[in-house]
């Protein structure tokens, strides 16, 4: 499979009067988190709330800024998330898929909402 790539919108949940961010993000279902570069944080004026480690995909454990409330916005959907500051482009990761019922065609490269679910999203609760 090859890189899939989406755009989504990034907003301040917190600030409703800063633009949003309008980013291609890298789709990833292998990561958990929203991962933004240091320059979407600042436009967002996003607070830090804590310090997080990470294992990066080469075994290195990093620390690194934790920033929220984060809106993330991919067609229809919403959902609010907290992001770590890290690298130099948007990573979605399978919590904000998950929350807003995304799925991942991986023939077609394409980020997509659930097809059996195209009005309203589902999650699990149990």
């Amino acid at each position: 499979m090859g890189i899939v790539s989406a755009n989504i919108m990034l907003s301040n949940a917190r600030d409703l009067s800063l633009k949003p961010v309008e980013t291609r993000c890298i789709v990833d279902t292998g990561a958990t988190y929203l991962c933004i570069p240091g320059e979407i944080a600042l436009q967002l004026r996003l607070d830090e709330l804590y310090t997080r480690e990470v294992k990066l995909a080469n075994g290195q454990v990093i620390a690194v800024p934790y920033v929220g409330p984060i809106q993330v916005q991919f067609e229809d959907r919403v959902c609010f998330v907290g992001a770590m500051v890290l690298g130099d482009e948007v990573l979605l990761g399978a919590i904000p898929m998950e929350d807003m019922d995304l799925i991942v065609h991986p023939k077609l490269l394409k980020l997509s909402v659930h097809p059996e679910r195209p009005n309203l999203a589902r999650g699990l609760a149990m």
